[in-house]
């Protein structure tokens, strides 16, 4: 690769993006240089050429989406918010990685006008944009008709050796390809270096070769200065509509510096003298930081404002078709604003109580009639959707020619579910969910906490939620699943006790507009609660409520979530016969009811009466906010066992019994 001194517009506009990169690393003295200096070529054909968006609306439904990937580049899509006027100024281009700025270490979505999605840790992009990719097929085969394309856009990344790496980034590359994803665009900054040093160190493969056999189209642009040839190689992209494409870019880590093509140049400043030299090299003013050439500004700016235009068109015929469409356009326009018909929950479950019913499978009756009046809701399981419950008929199925169905076969991919679904609730337009076993919840936990990072609302669907799970044995009973992802802020988990809770709870799931919900479902068989004899479920939006009170004021509280409320209404009713005054509290989600008042609170857990007994079969960890140093929590500090699941809860202790005699003990502790 050649020194480029070159001062036509678009290489003077390369170097421009260059450099406020650069400037920007320095300034902070913090952040990576060497993705910028490589990767503006890429970014600049692809912002340029390619992309379709309207930088005064970032929001609009039909633009292109842009990944990075890598989001330790950060510094470059900054750059390129700015440049193209999305309305980054300057002034927050300079605060880059300082507190409370817009300009983050990693890009954040809720934060940064034009990030797409949050990204940083590696292989999370490269999903997301497999999932932003999935929505857009759904959304363009269940909604578009002859003579309108409503939805009709590129999802485009930019991914690093880093995150090719990344097992996350094989699964999702896996589905991708099984799916015919033609949309879905990947520029591969292939640059041979990463964080520790040489990518020969660790990373030897033929990586195309790898993604052919996914069944992707690949190409290998050999010059990552070589513009014509990378915008070539992404019209031939554009061309392939039957798979998605990796474009392997082969460019220079940190190119034009002293330090090029080595680790130094990827996490850590250039230095002033390293930088001006730097700026020697590609005949820039060493001196000047910060600097667009005002011919660069005008002819970037003028590219962000083509988009203007494009929306306009695309809002025009949005308008005819909501003519020609009535019912398909209320419902894009619901599916875009989040909102819900009003007759959503028509046709929601009624249980028998002389059935008893697994939650798992009660939330599966649930999804099934929200789906018969959402039919924008789309999501599936990682392979097990027979154990989730959710749909797994083979006519519904989300595969290629059939983008139109609602039900996604993930594979066994759990992270690459995950961060696909990250993508989809960012593209808007869905509601979406996705189910495994909830031990296997540790498998895509990063996807989860970027899902709450961002708000995105994803709803989890939990299921085989203890050791009641039974001979699967320790391996599968989670212990300590729930507590872990009570720690998530922004999630909210939701264990509920029997059906009709299990039915709220998808209440709240639905109508949630930001964060992500977790429902925690059981494997075996619970009792219906009578909603004539205990307060009814609807109660479920506090987070916790009085299922079961006492005549009088209480001796004690017994608090339970999910399997174990059961538990806690035979206690009472045996301290009952033993002149103990107990109030049953089913607490099916602590986050819900932590955002109640404190009147509300005290109503439910006095504060006064100290003496209470939660029970929940898991790790004991977090209850004694709860039940105070006075209480005593029945839980497992400790992994399960193999045996049918009604013994292994009597081995452990969850047993009306043992609530009753340690309630009754603590009772009548002095």
């Amino acid at each position: 690769m050649s020194q480029q001194t070159d001062t036509s517009i678009d290489l003077l506009s390369v170097n421009a993006i260059r450099f406020l990169s650069t400037d920007m690393v320095q300034k902070a003295n913090s952040g990576h240089p060497g993705l910028p200096l490589g990767a503006a070529p890429m970014a600049y054909v692809l912002w340029s050429k390619f992309l379709r968006f309207n930088a005064t609306d970032p929001h609009w439904p039909n633009r292109d989406r842009f990944v990075l990937s890598a989001g330790h580049g950060s510094a470059l899509l900054y750059s390129l918010l700015h440049l193209y006027g999305f309305g980054l100024t300057l002034e927050d281009v300079k605060n880059f990685r300082q507190l409370g700025s817009k300009t983050p270490g990693h890009p954040e979505s809720v934060l940064t006008p034009g990030v797409e999605v949050t990204t940083g840790p590696l292989g999370q992009g490269f999903g997301n944009g497999v999932g932003i990719a999935i929505a857009e097929a759904f959304l363009a085969a269940k909604f578009n008709k002859e003579g309108f394309e409503i939805t009709s856009h590129y999802t485009y990344g930019i991914v690093s050796d880093g995150d090719l790496m990344e097992g996350l980034a094989s699964e999702a590359a896996s589905l991708a390809g099984h799916l015919k994803l033609g949309k879905l665009i990947y520029l591969y900054d292939d640059n041979s270096i990463s964080l520790d040093g040489p990518t020969s160190l660790a990373f030897t493969e033929d990586v195309t070769a790898r993604f052919n056999s996914y069944g992707w189209h690949t190409t290998t642009v050999e010059d990552g200065n070589d513009l014509a040839a990378i915008e070539q190689a992404i019209s031939v992209a554009q061309a392939e509509t039957e798979k998605p494409s990796l474009i392997s870019v082969k460019t220079i880590i940190g190119y034009g510096s002293p330090q090029e093509g080595t680790s130094k140049v990827h996490g850590n400043p250039l230095g002033e003298e390293n930088l001006k030299k730097t700026k020697e090299f590609f005949g820039w003013d060493p001196d000047k930081t910060f600097y667009v050439p005002a011919e660069v500004s005008e002819h970037l700016l003028e590219q962000g404002k083509k988009g203007v235009s494009l929306q306009n068109e695309w809002n025009t015929l949005v308008a005819a078709y909501s003519k020609s469409y009535p019912e398909e356009g209320v419902q894009l326009q619901f599916g875009f604003k989040g909102e819900l018909p009003d007759d959503w929950d028509k046709d929601f479950p009624t249980f028998e109580i002389d059935k008893p019913l697994a939650t798992r499978q009660a939330s599966g009756m649930a999804l099934e009639a929200l789906k018969k009046n959402i039919p924008w809701i789309i999501g599936g399981s990682a392979d097990l959707a027979s154990s989730n419950e959710t749909p797994k008929e083979g006519d519904v199925s989300f595969q290629p020619g059939n983008y139109q169905n609602t039900n996604i076969w993930f594979g066994v991919r759990e992270h690459a579910m995950g961060a696909a679904l990250n993508g989809m609730a960012s593209h808007e337009g869905v509601k979406v969910y996705g189910g495994t076993f909830l031990t296997f919840s540790d498998y895509m936990r990063g996807a989860i906490r970027l899902a709450a990072l961002t708000e995105a609302p994803v709803t989890y669907i939990f299921t085989h939620d203890s050791i009641g799970l039974g001979e699967d044995g320790p391996t599968h009973q989670p212990v300590e699943h729930v507590t872990a992802l009570r720690t998530i802020p922004n999630l909210t988990v939701i264990r509920p006790a029997d059906a009709y809770e299990t039915a709220e709870a998808w209440k709240v799931a639905i109508n949630r507009k930001k964060g992500p919900v977790a429902l925690i479902l059981s494997r075996q068989k619970l009792p219906i609660l009578d909603q004539g004899k205990y307060a009814p479920a609807s109660n479920l939006s506090k987070g916790a409520y009085v299922l079961s009170d006492s005549e009088g004021t209480p001796d004690v509280i017994l608090v339970a979530t999910g399997s174990e409320v059961q538990l806690v209404l035979g206690a009472q009713e045996k301290l009952k016969q033993d002149g103990i005054k107990a109030r049953v509290v089913s607490m099916p989600t602590w986050e819900l009811f932590d955002k109640q008042d404190q009147n509300y609170k005290d109503s439910v857990f006095p504060p006064q009466i100290r003496k209470r007994v939660a029970v929940e079969a898991g790790v004991t960890i977090g209850w004694y906010k709860y039940v105070t140093s006075d209480g005593v929590v029945i839980g497992l500090d400790r992994f399960g066992d193999s045996g049918p699941g009604e013994e292994v809860f009597k081995h452990f202790g969850f047993t009306i019994d043992n609530v009753y005699e340690k309630a009754k003990a603590l009772v009548n502790k002095i």
